[in-house]
C-alpha cells in the first residue's frame, strides 16, 4: 500500500478501499513537526499500516532536517520500539 503524503492538508495518508489511513501533524512554533493524530479503518487495524504511516513520516522529517514532536501515542510508542530517532525527537509533555 503506497503512503502519500499531502503537505496541503498535512498528512500521510494510504487508501485503503475501506477509507483512508492517516496520520496527521502540525507545525510548531519552532518549526517541529508534531505528529498529533494516527487513525486506521477498522478492517486494516493490527496489520502494520500505522507503523508504516509513522515511518513515513519519520522518514520525511529526517529527510528534512526536521525535529518531531510525537504527540499521538501511537507514534510515541513506535520511537521508543525502533532505534534511531532519538535524535529527531523533542519531547514536550
Amino acid at each position: 500500500m503506497d503512503i502519500i503524503h499531502d503537505e496541503t492538508d498535512l498528512r500521510f495518508y494510504a487508501d485503503t478501499g475501506d477509507g483512508e489511513a492517516e496520520l496527521t501533524y502540525t507545525y510548531t512554533e519552532e518549526g517541529e513537526m508534531d505528529f498529533d493524530h494516527t487513525f486506521v479503518p477498522e478492517p486494516h487495524r493490527g496489520k502494520g499500516l500505522a507503523d508504516k504511516l509513522v515511518k513515513a513520516g519519520l522518514e520525511h522529517a529526517r529527510e528534512k532536517n526536521c525535529k518531531v514532536v510525537p504527540s499521538c501515542p501511537v507514534v510515541e510508542a513506535y520511537v521508543k520500539r525502533h532505534d534511531g530517532y532519538e535524535e529527531m525527537i523533542s519531547w514536550k509533555y
